[in-house]
């Protein structure tokens, strides 16, 4: 799968925004049905999303995504029916609950694919995995769900409406302990289903700086990328969760070093000790370079 460094939210409802989005180097567009869309205009939304996906059958710039409403609401299958023949890469399913949430969701879009000839299990699944207290019990069952998933990431607004907290960040801006928490069960859980793990999004789209930080640290703890609320935040998102020349190359001597001593547990390099996990890492930053680049794997 192409690398998803950076996924950019675009309301459903907005013309303006959705034309701009085409201009933004963002690895995936998200465009949204749920809440940047009142309820009064989710029906035209639906129309303006398929009609940008059926124009958009071949030679898409961007991966391009559909957040519909929760498996369990009533526009749920209104979103489906209107967007899944227009061939959308994926389904961002926000509120998950559970694992079981995403069979349900599967057997829909499976449906829809045979009804519309689309290949089978072409179209993906990232859920939103942790915006009710009860699914942050379930992260661990994510790994049943099959090839539909593509990767998991978490919400932090609507669990602190959830559980009544009246702030989510400290004074820092870093999150608080309960969602400390929360960010680490997703991470593992994604990497436990090995799917993608996608840090959730920064929101002061004023704040490149902090944007940044959150990025390093994002990567530096294992996700692979974030979700965007705005296009300005998409060019520092993708830079931090592509591999420098730097890392590259340390890590093409790496592979180099343990190919040419084929059997080898340990070996050292400018000093160094290397071993076995060192070898896995270097082969996921090439792997990851691969795939962000123009054209990369599909």
């Amino acid at each position: 799968m192409k690398a998803l460094r950076s996924l950019l939210f675009v309301p459903g409802d907005s013309e303006r925004k959705i034309a701009k989005a085409e201009t933004v180097p963002a690895d995936a567009l998200i465009f949204d049905l749920e809440d940047a869309v009142a309820a009064e205009h989710k029906a035209a939304a639906r129309l303006r999303v398929r009609e940008f996906l059926d124009a958009r059958r071949d030679g898409r710039r961007h991966s391009l995504w559909v957040r519909i409403n929760p498996i369990d609401h009533a526009d749920a299958g209104a979103d489906l029916a209107a967007v899944i023949p227009g061939r959308p890469d994926g389904i961002v399913l926000p509120k998950t609950r559970s694992p079981e949430d995403i069979d349900v969701l599967s057997q829909r879009i499976g449906v829809y694919e045979v009804e519309h000839d689309i290949p089978g299990g072409s179209i993906r699944v990232l859920p939103v995995a942790t915006e009710t207290p009860q699914a942050i019990f379930t992260l661990g069952g994510y790994a049943r769900c099959g090839k539909r998933l593509a990767g998991l990431t978490w919400g932090a607004e609507d669990l602190a409406a959830a559980v009544g907290a009246t702030v989510n960040r400290d004074a820092e801006g870093r999150w608080t302990a309960p969602f400390q928490m929360v960010r680490s069960l997703c991470l593992f859980a994604a990497h436990a289903a090995g799917v993608e793990a996608i840090d959730t999004l920064f929101a002061n789209f004023r704040d490149p700086a902090g944007l940044a930080r959150a990025c390093d640290e994002a990567r530096r703890d294992g996700f692979s990328g974030m979700l965007a609320i705005h296009p300005e935040q998409v060019d520092i998102i993708n830079r931090a969760f592509t591999p420098s020349a730097a890392e590259l190359q340390r890590a093409r001597r790496i592979v180099e070093l343990f190919e040419a001593n084929p059997g080898a547990g340990t070996l050292a390099l400018d000093g160094v000790m290397l071993d076995l996990p060192h070898l896995q890492q270097a082969r996921r930053i090439l792997a990851r370079a691969a795939a962000s680049a123009p054209g990369g794997a599909s």
